[in-house]
């Protein structure tokens, strides 16, 4: 009996489950998200003459991340129902990927990881969106590092009217026979140490950055390490 098919109708089925949980994890963080953003607002304007600079600094950083995630929940729930809506604006490539590196060290602890980049584009693009994508590619090589010390590095280059975007690690690597499923929703890797996750990473970042117009791809991989590689258009 002819299986040829069957590929095609679970990719759809696990992008359908994909969706289906990218709205209800967005809609059920809306609330919660909303009160933030009001309670450090309201903090910041009722303290604002007894607060010191490091005190205004953190509420400030409080509310403009609960904002930003207002922004990003609010961008899921479009993507999830099949309209993605994107706002572009001038977006400054090497301070989201700085800000986003910190962040993923402290969450992963790996404080032993290093990173590099050179000078990095400004694009025209959603950077809410943009930096989901970035930090799901990032954690990515963080999780998945080998036994040496991680080291990832991020380049980017003009070809033609698109930016090409490579960041390459020097983790443990993906094996051929799996390198075609690790975009598909919710696989992950078989391997003794699987870490923990929904195995929906990858699989959003390239959602994401189709929706800005550009993808995703696995550029190479080997026991050496790994380099993935975004294409977003230059204007």
């Amino acid at each position: 009996m002819s299986s040829g098919p069957m590929p095609t109708a679970v990719t759809s089925a696990s992008e359908e489950r994909m969706r289906r949980f990218l709205a209800t994890a967005s809609h059920d963080l809306q609330s919660p998200l909303r009160h933030i953003a009001m309670y450090a607002e309201i903090l910041l304007d009722e303290l604002s003459e007894t607060l010191d600079s490091e005190q205004r600094e953190s509420l400030t950083a409080i509310l403009q991340k609960a904002q930003t995630a207002q922004r990003l929940t609010k961008a899921l729930m479009s993507f999830a129902a099949g309209t993605p809506q994107v706002s572009p604006a001038p977006v400054e490539l090497g301070p989201i990927v700085d800000g986003l590196w910190t962040e993923l060290k402290a969450e992963v602890g790996a404080n032993d990881a290093t990173f590099s980049h050179h000078t990095l584009p400004s694009l025209n693009s959603d950077a809410a969106l943009l930096s989901t994508a970035l930090k799901n590619i990032l954690a990515n090589a963080l999780l998945y590092r080998g036994a040496a010390t991680l080291h990832v590095e991020l380049a980017a280059e003009r070809s033609g009217s698109d930016w090409l975007i490579h960041i390459s690690d020097n983790g443990r690597g993906i094996e051929p026979a799996h390198q075609e499923r690790i975009f598909e929703p919710f696989w992950k890797l078989p391997q003794p140490d699987a870490v923990a996750g929904s195995g929906l990473g990858l699989t959003a970042a390239r959602e994401l950055l189709t929706a800005l117009g550009g993808d995703l791809t696995l550029s190479h991989s080997d026991q050496t390490g790994s380099r993935f590689t975004i294409r977003l258009p230059a204007t």
